[in-house]
Order: C-alpha cells, then sequence, then structure tokens
C-alpha cells in the first residue's frame, strides 16, 4: 500500500508552492551576496549614500506592522470560515498563534537599536501575508479530500509548541543583552547560542515545519523549505558579521545548524 503524506494538489496549488519555494529562496541567496533586507544589523549595509536616502521607520513600529496583517488574516479565517475539520482548526490556530506571538514580542520583549527601511518591511509584509491567506485558503481546498493515509497533524502540533517556545526563550535571552535605550551589540549567550549564532531562526524553521506537518500540503512544505533557505543565508550573513566586529566571536560556533552549518 502506498503511503500518501499530502493532500492533492491542483495546477493552480502546485504552481503557487514552486513560486513561493523558489521566490523565498532567492531572498537566502541575496541575502549571501551581500543584498540584505535592511533591518536589525543589516539596515546600515550598501553606500552612505543611499542609506541617508532610504525611507525608514523605527523598528519597532517597522516590525509591529510587518507581522500584523498576517495575525489578523489568521483571527479573521475562524469568523470567515466557521466550518471545517479538526486538521484546519489546528492549521489555523498555529498561524494566527504563531503571529501573535511575533507581535507580543515586539511590544513587550524585543529592545530596538535603529531603524527598519520601509522597502524591506513591505516586502516581508507582503510575504508573510501572502504566506498565511495562501496556507488557511489551500486548506481550505483541502475539505472534503480524502486524508493523507499518514496523519502527521499530531507530531506537528508537538513540534510546532517545542518551536515556538524555543524561538520565544532565545529572542528573550537576546532582549537581556541590551540595557533599555542601549544600541551597542554583544556576542549572544545561554541556551543554544554557545552552538549556533541563530538558534531562534532553527527554531523558526522548525515552527513551520510543525505547521507544514499539521497542514500535509505541497503548498506548506514549499513554505517551510523556503524559509529554512532564506534563514540559511541570513544566518551565514550574521555569522560572518559576529566574527567581522567580535575578536573574540567563538569559530566553532556554527551559524544554524549546530556542528554542522
Amino acid at each position: 500500500m502506498e503511503v500518501q503524506i499530502l493532500f492533492p494538489s491542483s495546477l493552480m496549488v502546485t504552481a503557487a508552492s514552486v513560486f513561493t519555494l523558489i521566490y523565498v529562496g532567492i531572498l537566502g541567496v541575496l541575502e549571501i551576496g551581500g543584498i540584505h533586507l535592511k533591518y536589525s544589523k543589516f539596515f546600515n549595509t550598501g553606500s552612505s549614500a543611499a542609506a541617508s536616502s532610504r525611507i525608514k521607520v523605527p523598528s519597532r513600529v517597522g516590525m509591529f506592522l510587518l507581522y500584523t496583517p498576517a495575525f489578523l488574516v489568521g483571527l479573521a479565517s475562524f469568523w470567515l470560515f466557521p466550518d471545517g475539520d479538526l486538521r484546519f482548526l489546528f492549521l489555523r490556530s498555529a498561524v494566527t498563534i504563531h503571529f501573535f506571538k511575533r507581535d507580543f514580542e515586539v511590544v513587550f520583549v524585543h529592545k530596538y537599536s535603529g531603524e527598519m527601511a520601509v522597502d524591506s518591511m513591505i516586502i516581508i509584509l507582503f510575504s508573510y501575508f501572502t504566506v498565511s491567506s495562501s496556507l488557511i485558503y489551500i486548506q481550505v481546498l483541502t475539505q472534503g479530500l480524502p486524508q493523507p493515509s499518514l496523519d502527521l497533524k499530531y507530531p506537528g502540533i508537538l513540534l510546532f509548541l517545542i518551536a515556538i517556545t524555543g524561538n520565544f526563550y532565545h529572542h528573550y535571552l537576546l532582549s537581556k543583552l541590551r540595557a533599555k535605550g542601549g544600541k551597542d551589540y554583544k556576542i549572544p549567550k545561554g541556551g543554544l547560542f554557545g552552538l549556533v549564532i541563530c538558534p531562534h531562526y532553527l527554531f523558526e524553521i522548525l515552527g513551520f515545519l510543525g505547521i507544514s506537518l499539521i497542514s500535509q500540503t505541497l503548498y506548506s512544505f514549499c513554505v517551510s523549505l523556503g524559509l529554512a533557505l532564506y534563514l540559511m543565508g541570513r544566518s551565514y550573513v550574521t555569522r560572518r558579521w559576529y566574527l567581522s566586529k567580535f575578536d573574540d566571536f567563538p569559530k566553532e560556533v556554527k551559524a544554524l545548524i549546530p556542528y554542522v552549518f
């Protein structure tokens, strides 16, 4: 008997899945090539003239704006699609919780040191909004279809909960590095920071993998893979940045995956 892991995909869903994978993956390649989304420590990369002419907003405002539409999409889905199976309930709950957590962190946890470029904010906002909307809509399309023979939604829920907890914890550790009003960077310590410089990215990837296991659609897995490619690029240049700024940065600390990368 053939094991079926994914719901069947229409041509439209397949095309959207492949496009999303390529689009987000290219962003990761651009990061490695020095073309960064302008936020955090990479806000001022590029020429000084370009940086001075860039339209920008305070980082806290920009971050809140880019997560909120995706959160509202998840919230609205409970009203727009009141019916649905248990998998659909878990999927939209996970999407909503993920982006609510990010807004909560923006307001109550993170300590920001600078600004965010409006063009980068729009790119990320559009990407998250599209991903949130598409994850939910494509799950709507699976209603009434035969379930995959291998049901992964419960392992997906467990992985998602572990991942958002790990992501929150490492964001909390990062926030404790900087005094209120401070703008300096320090080498992160605690948790998995002794093994990788971006454990929060690692848990972000695992969180979306959990969502993929809940969803079991081609689109959700392409989103997870695309995000992994992007965050691999972002973590690689983050490690390179720390190496250039701190002579005492431990060389054995990897970028994203302990002992490997």
